[in-house]
């Protein structure tokens, strides 16, 4: 979710950092949470194959892009492969899920502040204002533009990075195996909208395919090894969390998850450490700002392209309080919407853009329109039907999870 820098131009390397730094973030709050019901061997076994299937649709959109060689974003692919309709979707979609995520890191990061707050000076600050006070930091350097986002978020991954690594180390001693024997296979599939959300980097594919020259064997490798990484880390944060947060009680996952509360809430009340539960506390931060903040870069960055809005100083403070003020409002008057963001940004909005819609156009540049492509997908119509039912039931999933319908 970031434009990339000329002087980086042709580096896979960085390439590849780029694609993992944009799954690694908020997700690592949320998707503990809502995967301890189904336990741990399940949840590797999903988080597996989400990554299968966000790879899949990652190429997909790749075989697309490569189509054309002029600049090009999702939703301009769309229009040239799916006309009109498939433009006017993939616009919504995308200010559908923009919005979604800002307003699920919005109220996680002002939670945050608060929390900050009351451990380093005992006063207790209204969530609003924590809200505030974090929309008009990230406002300002979104407003300065990329290189203040860049050096901003330099400084952020270097702590994200820094307190992940002294968590997993430090905490893997206090790791109670007997907590990661908990199996609900039932309860596993409705973890599966946030893992979509948490592997997706595919509004990165149109610039990083032009970073990398168009070369298909690059990209693709950028691609499966960038999207591998996040893989590797999350895993090894689910048998972190997974084993040393119980699933029952006050302070275990299940309660927390009913009051809406992130991963590290419920570390911080499971492990008596304060070293453990300080590390979890900035990391569950870092994690947060850096989403949020490369978001709202490009969230202010599509608006401004989509509506065709100067991104002078008049045009980018307009952006900026559009992309931002509707999501304060709604994590003010709803605090403890993280997690059903997040769950409505994958299981709606991140699946229809990434995966729908991917399949839909390969599928028209291929079959209806039959332009010559250098690079194709494996799988032929067979993997496209696959892709779309799979998503059309992430969907249902979703709509399921809605009707508050799940099994625990």
């Amino acid at each position: 979710m970031e434009k990339i820098s000329q002087t980086q131009k042709g580096s896979l390397f960085g390439a590849i950092l780029l694609v993992s730094g944009c799954c690694i973030g908020a997700g690592m709050l949320g998707i503990p949470v809502l995967s301890a019901m189904a336990g741990f061997k399940p949840s590797v076994l999903l988080f597996i194959l989400s990554w299968l299937f966000m790879t899949a649709t990652g190429l997909l959109l790749l075989e697309v892009n490569l189509l054309f060689k002029d600049e090009v974003n999702i939703v301009s692919m769309a229009s040239r492969t799916l006309g009109f309709v498939g433009k006017a979707i993939a616009w919504s979609v995308f200010l559908c899920l923009f919005y979604s995520l800002m307003v699920a890191y919005g109220a996680a990061s002002g939670e945050l502040f608060v929390d900050f707050t009351k451990d380093l000076t005992g006063i207790i600050l209204p969530n609003w204002l924590g809200i505030l006070i974090m929309v008009g930091i990230f406002g300002v350097m979104v407003y300065l533009g990329t290189q203040a986002v860049d050096n901003f978020n330099r400084v952020l991954m270097f702590g994200l990075i820094a307190t992940y690594v002294l968590l997993v180390s430090l905490g893997v001693s206090y790791v109670k195996t007997d907590y990661l024997q908990h199996s609900n296979w039932d309860a596993a599939l409705f973890m599966i909208p946030v893992l979509i959300v948490s592997f997706g980097y595919h509004n990165l594919v149109p610039s990083l395919t032009k970073y990398l020259d168009y070369d298909a064997k690059r990209l693709r490798l950028c691609f499966i090894i960038g999207g591998a990484i996040p893989l590797l880390v999350y895993l090894t944060w689910e048998y972190l969390i997974l084993g040393l947060v119980p699933l029952e009680g006050p302070d275990g996952f299940l309660a927390t998850r009913d009051n809406g509360d992130m991963a590290t809430k419920a570390l911080k009340a499971a492990v008596g450490s304060p070293l453990i539960v300080g590390l979890a506390h900035y990391f569950a931060f870092f994690a947060v700002v850096t989403s949020f903040i490369g978001v709202a870069l490009s969230f202010v960055d599509f608006l401004a392209d989509g509506l065709g809005i100067s991104k002078g100083p008049k045009g980018r403070f307009q952006m900026c309080l559009l992309a931002l003020f509707p999501p304060f409002i709604f994590a003010v008057l709803y605090p403890k919407i993280f997690l059903d963001a997040l769950n409505i940004a994958g299981g709606y909005f991140a699946v229809i853009l990434f995966g729908i819609l991917p399949a839909l156009m390969a599928w028209s540049a291929r079959y209806v329109l039959k332009l010559k492509n250098t690079y194709r997908v494996p799988g032929g119509r067979i993997l496209l039907t696959v892709v779309i039912l799979i998503s059309l039931m992430v969907i249902g999933i979703q709509l399921t999870n809605d009707l508050a319908w799940v099994p625990r």
